[in-house]
């Protein structure tokens, strides 16, 4: 541990040195004209070499760099005090720069350090001045010696406040800068969480449209010539397509604008029999096994569930096409289970959703369902089957217990 000098800048440095020329003409100047008055039979400032005058000079000089040097500069006045009034001479202002420097100590140190080194340096300069004015005359006089020490205490105490100030201060600054940060921090983890929300939404949208209306543009191209009436009904399925997708849309880019008139639609599993109408529509031969829940089902494992069911069946139109696939639904006391299972491609190799060809960057599919369980606490399993299919196995829990990693 170390004491933390004042900051060090031309401005503080002549601010100090300002200050040591003052407390210097001061102790000087204040001593000579209380001798004077006094008429009081001690050393004169000039004996010894003009000692006296010296050792005011440097206690008074030695300010001009308290605040680079604190401890030193304390050690420096203290024993020229000590010096002083133990060859005898003149009581006067002689412990200004003394004074000075015990604040500056205890203002610029580090609390328990600096404080225990004013409180030894005190306790030394008490004995020494208490032993030098044993024998003084007349007795009154050793007043100014009591003085001194009370002059310390509350220098010392002055300097320790200040310091506690300026501590509280820069903590009181540190939190509000902390608690600024993790605002931040949390308004950014807020945004993206949303965004992701966002965009796995408009990915299971846009994703499951594009893929019924490319399976029903590809039958209205085929068979509009030989059988328009089932070209009608494909086009038809288009356009509800459309325009189921383009509602959805319009209430999401809506809350990206702010706009509360129109809140997002909520997905729900009461929506299956039109998710497999569709799926059937695109050529898929769907057998449903739902067992109704025991009580209503939480809205966000609700949603999500329908997601992953939609983003399931999307796949197998997009990478398997016309296939038999088997969707259950089964809750359980504490949690939701969910299974798609397609049979692959009839007379072919199929190509995992997993693997898609080397020209395409991979889809975010798979990803999108695994981090809606991780969000709810739940798992998810997507792998081939031994007989050439996929299927994908969702586990939520009905309590979301937050995402697990």
């Amino acid at each position: 541990m170390r004491l933390r000098p004042g900051p060090f800048t031309l401005r503080v440095l002549t601010q100090d040195v300002l200050l040591a020329l003052f407390v210097t003409v001061m102790q000087v100047q204040g001593t000579v004209a209380l001798a004077a008055a006094r008429g009081t039979e001690q050393r004169p400032l000039t004996d010894l070499g003009c000692l006296g005058f010296t050792l005011l000079v440097v206690g008074g000089l030695v300010v001009g760099v308290r605040r680079v040097w604190p401890v030193a500069v304390f050690v420096t006045a203290a024993l020229a005090s000590l010096v002083y009034y133990a060859l005898e001479f003149p009581d006067g202002y002689g412990w200004l720069g003394l004074m000075v420097s015990l604040y500056t100590l205890a203002a610029y140190g580090d609390g328990r350090r600096s404080l225990a080194i004013a409180g030894v340096g005190t306790a030394v300069l008490a004995t020494g001045w208490l032993y030098a004015a044993a024998d003084v005359q007349p007795r009154e006089a050793i007043g100014w010696v009591f003085f001194r020490i009370g002059v310390a205490v509350m220098s010392t105490a002055l300097g320790e406040s200040v310091r506690s100030r300026r501590v509280i201060a820069a903590d009181a600054q540190e939190r509000a800068e902390r608690a600024e940060r993790t605002r931040e921090e949390e308004a950014r983890a807020r945004v993206d969480a949303e965004r992701l929300r966002i965009a796995r939404e408009v990915h299971d949208t846009v994703a499951h449209a594009i893929a019924i209306i490319n399976v029903q543009s590809g039958v209205t191209a085929h068979v509009l010539d030989k059988r328009p009436e089932q070209a009608r009904e494909a086009l038809q399925t288009i356009a509800q397509t459309s325009s189921r997708t383009l509602q959805e849309m319009r209430a999401i880019l809506g809350v990206l604008r702010g706009d509360d008139d129109d809140p997002v639609p909520h997905s729900s599993l009461e929506q299956i029999d039109d998710l497999t109408a569709e799926a059937r529509a695109a050529g898929l031969d769907v057998t449903l096994e739902v067992t109704s829940p025991a009580a209503p089902l939480p809205s966000a494992v609700d949603s999500a569930a329908y997601r992953i069911l939609q983003e399931s069946i999307t796949n197998i139109i997009r990478h398997t096409g016309p296939t038999r696939v088997t969707v259950a639904v089964n809750p359980a006391i504490d949690h939701l289970e969910i299974r798609v299972t397609d049979q692959g491609r009839a007379g072919s190799d199929r190509t995992p959703v997993t693997r898609p060809p080397a020209d395409r960057k991979p889809g975010r599919g798979i990803l999108g369902m695994r981090e809606r369980c991780q969000l709810l606490g739940g798992e998810l399993n997507a792998e081939p089957t031994p007989a050439g299919g996929f299927e994908v196995t969702a586990r939520l829990p009905l309590a979301p217990t937050g995402p697990r990693f």
